[in-house]
């Protein structure tokens, strides 16, 4: 499981979130072997006032952040940021100067899905990747 979040200036993720929806999805499914299917993300477009950085991101500064169960090995991280780095930039133009990303891990057991514990889940996708 994979949940993204992606935080930015309203403007600036109204005019890319398309292409940041399918760079994101791509960058998930090649690193983590994930599922096309399996598509979890939500859009924050905020208001200048509620969104604080240093003038030298830009306008189209944007945080990502992702959920995932742990297990995933050190070498698929990195490739799911780099992938994440290159997509952006050429689906949406977004620099990687301007864009942020965190990766949170947690026990399966933390999370609820589909009305069940994920530890009790059968998964049709391999999480240790």
């Amino acid at each position: 499981m994979a949940q993204v979040v992606v935080f930015g200036l309203r403007p600036s993720l109204d005019a890319h979130r398309a292409e940041l929806s399918h760079a994101i999805h791509g960058a998930i499914m090649k690193a983590l072997d994930y599922p096309p299917e399996k598509r979890f993300q939500r859009f924050i477009g905020l208001d200048p006032s509620d969104f604080v950085y240093p003038e030298d991101r830009g306008s189209n500064y944007t945080i990502i952040e992702i959920s995932m169960f742990e297990r995933r090995s050190d070498g698929a991280k990195r490739t799911l940021i780099s992938e994440l780095f290159t997509r952006i930039e050429s689906a949406a133009g977004i620099s990687s100067h301007s864009i942020e990303i965190t990766i949170t891990e947690t026990p399966k057991v933390n999370w609820g899905i589909r009305g069940r514990n994920a530890a009790d889940l059968a998964l049709d996708y391999t999480v240790e990747v």
